[in-house]
C-alpha cells in the first residue's frame, strides 16, 4: 500500500475477526510492541471509542438479537463510525500517532453485509460517504473455527447481543472476513487466531514488522 501523503501522518492498523477471536488482546500486545519501539500508539475500538459513538455502541450490543432491522442496524454502525472518526481517529493521525482499531468498516461488511445478508453495495454506498477514501494501512483478521470463537466468548460470560446471535450468522461472517482479505490482498492479512497467545502475537508482529518495515521485539 503507498505511503500517505502526510510524511508525519501515524499509520492506521485494524483488528478484524469473529466473536472470540482474540483481537482485544492482540490490540493490546501489539501496542505495548509499538510504544517499546518508541511510536506513540491510540487504542480505540468500534462500534464506540469517542463519546456519541460509545452511546450508540450501547444500542448496538444490548437487546434482543433481532431488535434493529438490518439496514437501521448498519446506519447505526455507520453513524458511530462518523464520529469516531471525526472526533477521535482523524486528529490521532494528523498527529502522527499510530492508531489501533478494534474493528472498523470491514466489520460492517462481514456482519451486516454478510452475516444479515445486507448485501455488498449498500455497504460500500455508506463506505464511500462516511469513509470518503479512507482505508486502513494495515487490516489484521484473526481467523477462528466459529464453534472455537463462540466457546471462547461463552467463557468470558455476558454475551452481548451479537454474541447471541445463531451459529449460521456467524459461518457467513467468517465467510464474509475470509472473502474481504481474498478481495483485498494487498490490505489485509489473514491470520490463524488458533493457538497459544503468544504464537497469535508473534504472527501479529510479523505481519506490521514486514509491511512497515520495522524490527519490532
Amino acid at each position: 500500500m503507498a505511503p500517505p501523503a502526510n510524511p508525519r501522518r501515524g499509520r492506521f492498523i485494524t483488528f478484524e475477526g469473529g466473536e472470540g477471536a482474540g483481537k482485544s488482546t492482540q490490540i493490546q500486545r501489539l501496542a505495548a510492541t509499538l510504544v517499546a519501539a518508541g511510536i506513540p500508539v491510540l487504542v480505540t475500538r468500534e462500534p464506540g471509542g469517542s463519546p456519541g459513538a460509545e452511546e450508540i455502541r450501547a444500542l448496538l450490543v444490548t437487546g434482543e438479537p433481532g431488535r434493529w432491522q438490518k439496514i437501521s442496524e448498519t446506519l447505526l454502525h455507520f453513524a458511530a463510525r462518523a464520529e469516531h472518526l471525526a472526533h477521535k481517529v482523524l486528529p490521532a493521525l494528523d498527529a502522527g500517532t499510530w492508531v489501533l482499531c478494534d474493528r472498523f468498516a470491514d466489520s460492517t461488511m462481514a456482519y451486516q453485509g454478510y452475516g444479515h445478508q445486507l448485501g455488498r453495495a449498500p455497504v460500500l454506498a455508506l463506505n464511500r460517504l462516511v469513509l470518503r477514501r479512507l482505508k486502513p494501512d494495515l487490516t489484521l483478521i484473526l481467523d477462528l473455527p466459529v464453534k472455537a470463537g463462540l466457546a471462547r466468548a461463552a467463557g468470558r460470560g455476558g454475551a452481548d447481543r451479537y454474541e447471541r446471535m445463531g451459529k449460521e450468522f456467524h459461518e457467513r461472517v467468517r465467510r464474509g472476513f475470509r472473502d474481504i482479505a481474498r478481495r483485498e490482498a494487498r490490505r489485509c492479512r489473514l491470520l490463524s487466531a488458533d493457538g497459544p497467545v503468544d504464537a497469535v502475537a508473534a504472527r501479529v508482529r510479523q505481519a506490521v514488522a514486514e509491511r512497515f518495515r520495522l524490527v519490532l521485539r
